[in-house]
């Protein structure tokens, strides 16, 4: 059976002198791996449309135990990462993210709409890359079911106060009261980031990179959202861990 689906190239391997092996976030199928033979060739027509975070128009053969591709025509290839090392190595995190959290067998149109509008940011250099990484986790782990509850305080019920204190290991927040009163360890964060951090996971999709914070408070944010994902999923990025060195040298 053949289908054709837009797709965003996650991460490809060498297979052989001539083919290669890559996973794919696809609008009607998810995450799909498959063989794009011949594709190591320069000169055939897959090779640009196959490519790391290429997002391009492709057709699917899928066998009884694989699929393949027979067309790849390349719509966009973010050719501003290229040069930028440092939203490189965040773009390739957030394709690790995609494979770990995006579904697999079913319509993914969400979760590849939130990729290529991200990468499109970072490749344009659009908003900071802190910014868009935060709007990118908190949306993808809300869009996998870990939605946290970020409405009011989880004790009190009060929706803001200067200061508040946001949990990851349970995606719930305290008022700083509250948070004092009961021993609760999290990242205290003022309104402001608080704010952010609401619109990340509540705001429609439209606005959902719309909003200005000051620098030094995303930082923090960051740092909250990355420990957010990693309880919940219960795991490592080692693309994190890369982007991190690079940003830090």
């Amino acid at each position: 059976m053949r289908f054709r689906t837009k797709g965003l190239v996650l991460k490809q391997q060498n297979i052989g002198e001539r083919d290669k092996l890559v996973w794919v976030l696809t609008q009607s199928h998810g995450i799909l791996h498959a063989f794009a033979r011949g594709a190591k060739n320069i000169k055939s027509p897959k090779s640009a449309g196959t490519g790391l975070l290429s997002y391009s128009d492709m057709t699917f053969f899928e066998g009884r135990d694989s699929y393949s591709i027979d067309e790849a025509v390349s719509l966009n290839q973010f050719i501003g990462l290229r040069s930028d090392i440092e939203n490189m190595s965040l773009a390739q995190y957030f394709c690790e993210l995609c494979l770990a959290l995006c579904p697999t067998g079913q319509e993914a149109d969400e979760h590849l709409r939130l990729a290529l509008n991200s990468l499109y940011l970072l490749s344009e250099h659009k908003k900071p890359p802190l910014q868009v990484k935060v709007c990118f986790e908190m949306r993808l782990i809300a869009l996998t079911g870990y939605m946290p509850d970020l409405v009011m305080c989880a004790d009190c019920g009060i929706y803001e106060k200067p200061e508040m204190v946001f949990v990851p290991h349970t995606g719930r927040l305290y008022c700083s009261d509250c948070a004092e009163k009961s021993g609760v360890q999290g990242f205290r964060l003022p309104i402001a980031a608080i704010t952010a951090l609401r619109h990340t996971v509540y705001a429609d999709f439209e606005k959902l990179f719309s909003f200005e914070l000051k620098e030094e408070l995303l930082a923090p944010l960051s740092l909250a959202s990355e420990r957010y994902i990693a309880h919940m999923t219960q795991k490592d990025y080692p693309t994190l861990q890369f982007y991190k060195t690079i940003v830090n040298q």
